[in-house]
């Protein structure tokens, strides 16, 4: 059997469907699934349409011998993967593991409201127009993948028969024991008399970083010795960059840009704690991810969050931008030793729910 993966990005880009599409094609031949990827990072530099009908074009000569074309999103490759499906006769299956349109209306139109707000309001031509892409794709396809118990709820709402929609918690793969704290801290050139924080993503104005900033500010002269590091690049990478120059914090602040995988993992082991402070998520790796590497974590009640941190257990869980309660509870963490590493060890052992194991096995009961 033979799927093609249809994806938006693919390493070296970072991001969940880059990491997800690149665990795929690493563990299904294992089940005897043969897997080729398409990404739309190869036609990304031609204008719009025109990259969108020579990504259509190319799943002619990469997908022609596959049963199944599983798209990583709706609109960018799922609507062309949709139409290609279609005029082949192939299945096609698609992970929706956010809202397209909400992503797109926030960081190009300027909308503030929440993706649940953005459910049932109404707005412009354009956004409405995406809506009913996303809408029109998830409704013809045969299955429709979600990777929380949250997204499948909201992909149910926009009138997707219940019977389509399946949700698979997220894997990764499982480094912890590849990595110590000094050789981390050794080979980063981190002194291990830094109090380290971690944040990772795309840096987009969701991700809650420019608050985050404003946190760490307020904290650096109760914890001179704290270092903040935001691994990821993305629009507002300048940005971000010029607020910490304005704000004469470049040393107490790191925008490492993209890292790859491994220079990731030395980071996380490297750390005392992971923080991400984000308005939207559909499933972090990042998160689960630092929790494989035993850090307590802080983040926000949103989303699927709540599915993988138990506030008070492994992390704490607070409104997105909160700066009073991010700033008490980073300062607690960083604090309370015992606490930070009962949080760590609890954190450690939940990650295990969400390894690339059970994944896969969900995963091939759909597609075989």
């Amino acid at each position: 059997m033979k799927i093609t993966i249809a994806t938006g990005i693919y390493p070296p880009s970072i991001g969940g469907p880059a990491t997800y599409s690149k665990l795929l094609f690493d563990n299904l031949p294992k089940q005897g699934i043969d897997v080729s990827v398409l990404s739309y990072d190869q036609v990304r530099h031609l204008p719009k349409g025109l990259s969108h009908l020579t990504f259509f074009l190319k799943l002619f000569s990469v997908a022609k011998r596959s049963k199944i074309v599983f798209a990583q999103d709706p609109v960018s490759v799922g609507l062309p993967t949709l139409i290609f499906c279609k005029l082949t006769g192939k299945k096609f299956f698609i992970r929706i593991a956010g809202d397209y349109a909400w992503e797109q209306s926030v960081n190009r139109f300027g909308v503030k409201d929440s993706i649940d707000d953005f459910q049932n309001k109404k707005y412009g031509f354009s956004i409405q127009l995406l809506k009913k892409i996303q809408t029109f794709v998830a409704k013809n396809s045969d299955q429709v993948i979600t990777p929380s118990k949250y997204f499948r709820e909201l992909v149910i709402g926009w009138g997707v028969p219940e019977s389509k929609v399946r949700h698979i918690y997220n894997g990764i793969e499982i480094h912890k024991n590849d990595y110590n704290k000094t050789d981390s801290r050794n080979a980063l050139n981190i002194s291990s008399e830094k109090k380290v924080i971690i944040s990772a993503g795309r840096l987009l104005p969701w991700k809650g970083f420019k608050e985050l900033i404003e946190v760490i500010e307020s904290l650096s002269y109760e914890f001179p010795d704290l270092i903040l590091y935001i691994l990821g690049d993305g629009e507002q990478e300048q940005e971000l960059k010029d607020l910490v120059k304005e704000k004469g914090l470049e040393k107490s602040i790191i925008l490492t840009g993209k890292v790859d995988r491994e220079i990731m993992f030395k980071y996380l082991s490297a750390a005392d704690l992971f923080v991400l402070n984000t308005s939207f998520e559909s499933f972090s790796f990042q998160i689960v991810e630092a929790m494989q590497m035993a850090l307590p974590i802080i983040s926000t009640n949103i989303g699927n969050i709540p599915e993988i941190v138990e506030d008070g257990k492994n992390g704490f869980l607070i409104a997105p931008n909160d700066k009073i309660q991010l700033k008490a509870k980073i300062s607690l963490l960083l604090t309370d030793y015992d606490l930070a590493l009962q949080f760590g060890e609890s954190a450690h052992e939940r990650s295990l729910l969400f390894s690339k194991e059970k994944l896969i096995e969900n995963l091939v009961k759909i597609l075989i």
